[in-house]
């Protein structure tokens, strides 16, 4: 029995030495690398190039940045460090050099110009650029054909970001120039068919009818009433009195 006991205390003991050799060589040899000059690396994202290698200086170490591996983002501005390698917090010796990705900012694409263009071809068009279709708007233009596009924001030419929204405003179909009819009761036909007729107005039914004590070719009736719009493809229906001869 003591024999087991002293034999186990053995083992413990060997094992115990074992571990403190372990953890003395470490200890050792952390201090001899950190005495040869180990640092961590600085946080350089967001940064430009000369503070970047400002910092790094600061540390013992280099910067390197590749400027064929520059690359676009939406977050990082232009000129200022988007990756880094080794990362922030890496133990290494001083005077290693780390690498970093420089952004190109965000990319920018050219707005085409869609005047002229269907909703659909404007899609199509937009698509292609790289960007999106944003708020659609109808309004009334004299120099487009309806639904097609008028007008545009951004405008052509524009750099805006790549999935940039553009708004559309479509041309709606012809707004016909209005008027107000008047009252043509009791004036002479020949007069108010000149009238109308020379302005590009049209007639439909004109119908004669006897009224006593009316000379003849006088208006009766007419419709549209007095005061109602009326636009030039709107027909104008009249009741004359009969004249004395056929009215062509």
């Amino acid at each position: 029995m003591w024999a087991r006991l002293l034999r186990l205390l053995g083992y413990v003991a060997y094992a115990g030495a074992v571990l403190l050799i372990f953890i003395a060589a470490g200890y050792i040899s952390f201090n001899a690398f950190v005495r040869s000059g180990a640092i961590a690396v600085p946080e350089l994202v967001g940064l430009t190039e000369s503070e970047a290698r400002s910092r790094l200086a600061d540390a013992g170490l280099e910067l390197r940045v590749d400027d064929g591996d520059r690359r676009f983002d939406d977050q990082v501005p232009e000129g200022r460090i988007l990756q880094q390698d080794p990362v922030q917090g890496s133990v290494v010796k001083q005077g290693t050099a780390v690498e970093a990705v420089v952004s190109l900012g965000q990319e920018l694409v050219e707005v085409p110009d869609l005047a002229g263009q269907a909703l659909q071809a404007a899609q199509v068009t937009l698509h292609a650029a790289g960007l999106g279709l944003g708020r659609t708007a109808g309004v009334f233009s004299a120099t487009g054909a309806a639904g097609t596009v008028v007008d545009q924001s951004p405008r052509p030419g524009a750099k805006v970001g790549r999935a940039q929204a553009v708004n559309l405003f479509l041309c709606l179909e012809g707004r016909a120039e209005t008027f107000v009819m008047p009252d043509l009761v009791y004036r002479r036909f020949d007069v108010v068919r000149s009238f109308f007729e020379g302005r590009g107005f049209r007639f439909g039914s004109v119908k004669f009818e006897s009224y006593e004590g009316i000379s003849p070719g006088v208006v009766l009736r007419q419709y549209p009433p007095p005061g109602h719009p009326l636009r030039l493809q709107d027909v104008i229906s009249l009741v004359v009195s009969t004249p004395d001869r056929g009215v062509g």
